[in-house]
């Protein structure tokens, strides 16, 4: 009987540290102290799918096998153990809407504060890559380095860029020379700025891409190598705090056509947009800026005016800018879309919004 009590005890002590316990794992086991700690957060995405064919490139959720852990995926490559300590996120975390990304945001702020962490990865599907990064550009309060990934090919095919992708991205996340650089996006053995990079083809493993900015470095296999930093505001240095964001207003984007009107602006506004990003032609050219010169006079509404070129700068005093619009300058529709959502949660000014666009 006296065992039996002692036995229960015990249990009831280390209850309450199995659900801690269960929140990370150390992946693999073998620690190497002269290592960074490096901690891997999962979105989820082509990254973790797993078919059994090894040529199923294109249908690989319809396949029905269960996407891999990600203690899966890092056991599956053992080099890791040359570059960092490993621990993972035991829940996989959506990235999806605003109020997810802020959930990752506070997340990723939390882990970075421990300072037995050197840098923290993101994997997640490719097609939101750069707005998660670009998100966390803005909203992380620490210098040191946040990695997001992803892969063009699920982790089992052939030629799959997963695991490189996923190695890498640690590597980099270990490294010093990442610190205070922002959040980064790396995939293709590149290394480029969360505020600059862009997907830019449906399948090509070489998708993302900083176009005329250009990446920021290399992830080669002998070291990794930097050969310019952003100049924008990023992490630290922003205004904007997620913990104390309670709730982030509704923007939606709009899509400028030849012989296109307002009416589509108009009808997002009614149904709660308190801002429009136009994704413009040429160099910004909206759907009747006349028209949506009228929702700002009359709704409140903030406009910003981007492009869907997909390069360049969109100027503010120039041929098709109206009073009361926002110049995006050379930040595309679906990052301008979150920058305006962060703003409008400071201020409605429109030229402070405007220095916002200009600083990051």
């Amino acid at each position: 009987m006296k065992n039996c009590l002692v036995g229960i005890l015990v249990l009831i002590i280390l209850c309450p540290f199995t659900s801690l316990a269960q929140e990370e794992k150390a992946v693999p086991s073998t620690k190497n102290a002269k290592l960074a700690r490096v901690h891997v957060i999962s979105g989820g995405g082509t990254i973790t799918r797993n078919p059994k064919n090894r040529l199923e490139f294109i249908r690989y959720t319809q396949t029905g096998e269960t996407p891999l852990t990600l203690s899966q995926l890092i056991e599956r490559i053992p080099e890791v153990q040359q570059f960092a300590n490993v621990t993972t996120e035991l829940k996989e975390l959506r990235a999806d809407t605003t109020e997810e990304l802020k959930a990752l945001s506070l997340l990723i702020n939390s882990y970075l504060k421990n300072p037995e962490i050197a840098g923290v990865v993101f994997v997640k599907g490719t097609s939101t890559v750069e707005d998660t990064a670009y998100f966390l550009n803005l909203t992380i309060k620490s210098d040191k380095p946040v990695v997001v990934t992803g892969s063009q090919r699920p982790f089992s095919t052939l030629s799959s860029d997963g695991p490189m992708n996923l190695l890498n991205s640690i590597r980099v996340a270990a490294d010093q020379g990442s610190k205070g650089k922002g959040a980064l996006v790396v995939a293709n053995d590149e290394i480029n700025s969360a505020r600059e990079v862009t997907k830019t083809n449906t399948y090509r493993l070489e998708t993302y891409q900083s176009r005329q900015m250009g990446l920021l470095g290399y992830a080669d296999i002998d070291k990794i190598s930097y050969y310019r930093v952003p100049t924008r505001k990023h992490t630290t240095q922003t205004e904007f705090d997620v913990s104390q964001i309670k709730s982030f207003p509704r923007v939606d984007i709009l899509y400028a056509h030849g012989g296109g009107d307002a009416e589509l602006a108009k009808a997002a506004v009614a149904i709660g947009a308190k801002g429009l990003v136009i994704a413009g032609l040429g160099a910004g050219q909206g759907n009747d800026l006349k028209a949506l010169k009228e929702l700002y006079d009359k709704q409140g509404t903030r406009i910003v005016r981007s492009s869907r070129v997909g390069d360049g700068r969109v100027i503010r005093d120039d041929n098709w800018q109206a009073p009361g619009l926002i110049a995006a300058d050379s930040l595309s529709p679906n990052k301008s879309r979150l920058l305006l959502q962060l703003a409008l949660t400071k201020t409605t000014d429109v030229d402070e919004i405007q220095r916002m666009f200009y600083e990051y």
